[in-house]
């Protein structure tokens, strides 16, 4: 039984005003190349570094896009974040599972101060909580992004979830947009964090676990969920970690 069928009713949403970007979270950064003074600190954490075909080539695609606009749904590391800075992005970090973590800790505490009765069940099923968690915490406007730093958020997301958080993603895309994302060929048996070093190299930082990873996806699982888009590109490294670049 997935997380999600174990939780309680989610809180309200925040409402979203005159289109614009809500305001930050508790969690989130936001930057649009002025100095980042709230980013996560130089991590003192056992870490690596890995060749990235798939960040080389995410780069070429954006190259000559200009001021484009990028979202990372990982942690604002400083230097990913000057990294796209750098190159005239305006970027918005926002640490998905870390979102996704919270609101399950919420969930569990609602439910152990209020248990659920029938009238309940059809707010707790795994599809109303995923989309619940969708509109408090990924509310942007329709194509406001040229590109996206997925990383393996998805591997380890609730299935129900992560289907709809990847089709609202995909409506938040301009066309042409790029998308950088990873996929483990088995359940990892750490959990890791990514920063962007250099243009084809990443580091590799092992992290406290979030929530556990859910579910390995098959090259024809991943097709499916992300069928809207017009071109998808697969690296296999030897780490049993799959790069994947999607085009929209």
């Amino acid at each position: 039984m997935g997380l999600l069928n174990k939780l309680g009713i989610a809180i309200g949403n925040t409402p979203r005003e005159n289109g614009k970007l809500p305001e930050p979270r508790k969690g989130v950064h936001r930057h649009n190349g002025d100095p980042a003074t709230d980013t996560h600190r130089e991590p003192a954490t056992p870490e690596t570094t890995r060749v990235s075909n798939g960040l080389k080539d995410f780069l070429w695609n954006l190259d000559g896009l200009g001021h484009g606009t990028l979202l990372d749904l990982g942690p604002a590391w400083q230097t990913t974040l000057s990294f796209f800075i750098e190159r005239g992005f305006r970027v918005t970090s926002d640490d998905l599972l870390r979102s996704w973590g919270n609101f399950l800790t919420d969930q569990e505490r609602l439910l152990k101060a209020q248990p659920a009765v029938a009238e309940d069940f059809a707010s707790r099923t795994p599809e109303a909580l995923a989309k619940k968690f969708l509109a408090e915490n990924m509310e942007y406007p329709a194509s406001s992004f040229d590109a996206l730093l997925l990383w393996d958020v998805v591997d380890y997301l609730e299935p129900a979830l992560a289907k709809l958080a990847v089709a609202r993603l995909t409506d938040m895309l301009r066309p042409g947009a790029v998308v950088f994302a990873m996929f483990h060929s088995k359940k990892p048996e750490l959990f890791h964090r990514y920063r962007v070093m250099d243009t084809n190299t990443l580091q590799v930082l092992a992290s406290k676990p979030i929530v556990p990873a859910q579910k390995v996806y098959q090259n024809r699982e991943i097709q499916d969920m992300f069928s809207r888009y017009r071109t998808v590109k697969s690296y296999v490294g030897r780490d049993q970690l799959r790069e994947s670049l999607f085009i929209k």
